[in-house]
């Protein structure tokens, strides 16, 4: 398995946004992770498609886009415009799941969805067989540096059993550091979000080599 490793510019120096985000690539990322907020769906406000754009020359790293808005498909085409690789929904916030699988998919971007802790893995049942990401919050989303809910490893475990040998990247995110990694690949995980744990180092590229070294890949 080739863990993925996705550092959350939401903990990154936004006066150094640019700057941020080609360092990370430059130690070794395999995804930029976005997290769009809205203050609505989630209780706080973060990046919109302008910013978004404007930072797409710093990396060609896949932008992997987690928008935590409600609701999201009316901004769907602006995200993928701004210059997002992966698109994701959350569960809880999309009354048409499967119309916003296949409006991501029309636009050429890759399908997510998201779970909160709180959500179980049977919404994602109709859904399977379209997307091409899951992403489980180890954390209550709206805040960076949050500690990881233990609760959500039975969650990825029978998320793992469930994709069944489909494409599917299992994503974890939300209190990701080296120990909590461990656990979650254990769990299934594929690719992890790793925000506060990424950025609080000094040397990015020693963190993210220390994370993958913990879940020895």
């Amino acid at each position: 398995m080739n863990l993925k490793i996705a550092p959350s510019i939401l903990s990154a120096d936004f006066a150094r946004l640019g700057e941020e985000v080609q360092a990370i690539d430059d130690a070794g990322c395999d995804y930029i992770h976005i997290d769009v907020m809205d203050g609505h769906f989630v209780p706080n406000l973060t990046f919109g498609p302008p910013i978004i754009k404007s930072i797409r020359s710093w990396s060609r790293k896949p932008f992997d886009v987690h928008l935590m808005i409600n609701p999201a498909q009316p901004t769907i085409s602006a995200y993928a415009d701004a210059g997002a690789d992966i698109i994701t929904v959350h569960a809880e916030a999309d009354k048409h799941l499967d119309r916003s699988v296949h409006q991501i998919r029309a636009l050429g971007k890759r399908a997510g969805i998201s779970l909160n802790p709180g959500t179980p893995e049977t919404v994602l049942t109709y859904v399977l067989d379209q997307i091409d990401l899951i992403l489980v919050m180890t954390v209550n989303p709206g805040f960076g540096g949050q500690s990881f809910l233990h609760s959500q490893i039975d969650k990825i475990k029978r998320i793992r059993k469930m994709i069944d040998g489909r494409p599917i990247e299992l994503e974890v995110d939300g209190g990701i550091n080296i120990e909590t990694a461990q656990l979650a690949v254990e769990a299934g995980a594929t690719t992890l979000v790793a925000g506060s744990s990424v950025f609080s180092a000094e040397d990015y590229a020693e963190r993210i080599h220390e994370i993958r070294s913990a879940c020895n890949q």
